[in-house]
């Protein structure tokens, strides 16, 4: 083990000496008045949100509120929007720099809740975390479903200067993905990354040197691991490269931002957000494909 990994491996656990990210239910019912937002994607996520959602939840649009319209080829199938006009949402839901945000969808926050939790931490905004093991896991804590929308006081838009935390373009990945002193992590289910299947972009297989961690390795049951047991499961993928020098992507950088979120609970900062993913770098002709 180099000087480098005893040091690190060593370190203080950020989440020791910050807001956790991840929320367990029970605690839940400790925080004050929390604003909550359902996070749920995918064709009938509004509809199962008015059939049903925890007690005082909005409901956040992956497509229309944590994205912007956009070519897939240019930025993926999820670019992040404009950061004025996702300031100005937030303030249409009440969020101010005091609220505590706790954000849930029904994948172990890999739907689209973790995306929500990274935007309020780039914007800046401290205090959000990601409900444990989302809707399923709240209810099984004796949550309650409710079909009434909340009523919300509005604030002026967020206080932000813009996207605090580091991202990456496809060019820095290019640069990366081959580079001694980084690594580029594919965190999708491990058939999409070895081309075996692709259910949503016109092309499968994986950005050639990319390792592969699925996201749901963060997981056990359903709820993520300790700080301690994420902490060792990147610190062996990283080995000696530092986690600023760590570039995560997914197929549209949505579930890429579990593993972000993951690696704050660790203790591991500073990792970078690729965007635009597989969904950009599969339909750029001039970008190499592994297999």
């Amino acid at each position: 083990m180099s000087a480098l990994t005893r040091a690190r491996r060593g370190g203080g656990i950020l989440c020791g000496m910050a807001l956790d990210p991840i929320l367990a239910p029970d605690a839940l019912l400790h925080v004050e008045h929390p604003v909550l937002l359902d996070c749920r994607a995918g064709a009938k996520a509004r509809a199962d949100y008015a059939s049903g959602h925890l007690e005082g939840a909005l409901f956040a649009d992956l497509e229309r509120d944590l994205a912007a319209p956009g070519a897939p080829a240019r930025g993926g199938r999820h670019p992040l929007p404009d950061v004025q006009e996702f300031a100005a949402t937030l303030g249409r839901w009440g969020v101010t720099p005091a609220s505590h945000v706790v954000v849930y969808d029904d994948q172990g926050g890999a739907n689209a809740a973790a995306r929500a939790w990274w935007m309020l931490r780039s914007l800046g905004h401290a205090k959000v975390q990601l409900l444990d093991g989302g809707l399923p896991a709240a209810l099984a804590a004796g949550h309650k479903l409710t079909t009434e929308v909340p009523a919300v006081t509005t604030q002026p838009p967020y206080p932000t200067l813009g996207y605090g935390l580091p991202l990456a373009d496809i060019d820095e990945v290019e640069r990366a993905r081959s580079a001694a002193d980084h690594r580029v992590l594919d965190v999708r289910a491990a058939p999409r990354y070895r081309g075996e299947s692709e259910p949503i972009d016109p092309v499968a297989g994986h950005i050639p040197d990319a390792r592969n961690l699925p996201f749901a390795e963060n997981l056990r049951e359903g709820r993520f691991r300790s700080a301690k047991e994420l902490r060792s499961l990147y610190l062996d993928l990283l080995g000696d490269v530092p986690s600023e020098n760590l570039i995560v992507h997914c197929g549209s950088g949505v579930t890429a931002c579990h593993t972000l979120a993951a690696l704050d609970r660790a203790g591991l900062s500073g990792a970078r957000l690729y965007v635009g993913s597989w969904s950009e770098w599969c339909r750029d002709p001039s970008r190499a494909r592994a297999p």
